[in-house]
């Protein structure tokens, strides 16, 4: 059988004066290693793509991490904190929605996280600098360092994170600013920080599964099994 085709939302940026899409490379990588994808990386043009198009010919989407944030009118809300990649919350979203019309899954991380709270209601909110030090290294660290910054989640006992991994606390890596405010009713947490916060959650539509997580297993997939796990689920559901 041919294998799953994945695509994965670009981010986009300026660079040497102009416009690129891009996409890190441990964002290919772990799916393509964990999930037994082929990954195709999807522009971030909007309403210029046809997004049922695009549905119709992949088997699932990841919605990725970004050092942007969505656009705070985008669930509700004004003025926000940046930087804001609007191309990328335009083709996030409606693609989101799209494919889980279609009946495929769709899963996230960090940001990706975010915006599929927001596709299904919720809203975020900016952390306060009390919460920040928690859920974030301090600024100007190496870049191994920013993604070995982590914290303790516990699994929801009895849901889909805590039937694969077990109801004792996990250590995740934390990189992010942003967090759930309020979760979407059409969403069940899977996972809390200790400070309550909303750390996983997974929905099924229709057919569709949808699994999202605010740390960065595709960081050390590799190496970790708790990460590797995230991208065999996506596999699954492929």
């Amino acid at each position: 059988m041919a294998r799953p085709l994945l695509g994965i939302v670009a981010c986009t940026r300026d660079y040497e004066e102009e416009v690129i899409h891009r996409v890190i490379d441990r964002y290919l990588r772990a799916p393509a290693q964990g999930a037994g994808a082929d990954v195709v990386m999807v522009p971030a043009l909007g309403d210029l793509a046809d997004q049922r198009n695009l549905a119709a010919r992949i088997d699932g989407l990841l919605l990725t991490g970004s050092t942007s944030n969505l656009e705070s009118w985008r669930y509700g809300g004004s003025g926000g904190d940046g930087p804001f990649d609007p191309p990328r919350d335009d083709t996030s979203l409606t693609l989101a929605r799209t494919m889980l019309d279609a009946g495929k899954p769709v899963f996230g991380i960090c940001r990706g996280f975010q915006e599929l709270n927001v596709v299904f209601g919720g809203t975020v909110q900016h952390l306060p600098p009390a919460a920040q030090a928690t859920h974030h290294a301090p600024a100007g660290v190496p870049l191994a360092a920013l993604f070995d910054h982590c914290h303790p989640v516990i699994p929801v006992p009895g849901g889909l994170l805590a039937r694969a991994l077990g109801e004792a606390p996990i250590s995740v890596n934390s990189v992010h600013f942003q967090a759930v405010a309020t979760l979407a009713s059409g969403l069940t947490a899977e996972a809390h920080a200790c400070d309550g916060l909303v750390e996983a959650f997974s929905a099924r539509v229709g057919a569709a599964q949808v699994l999202a997580v605010q740390w960065h297993p595709e960081w050390d997939a590799d190496t970790n099994p708790q990460s590797r796990w995230f991208f065999t689920a996506l596999g699954q559901a492929l």
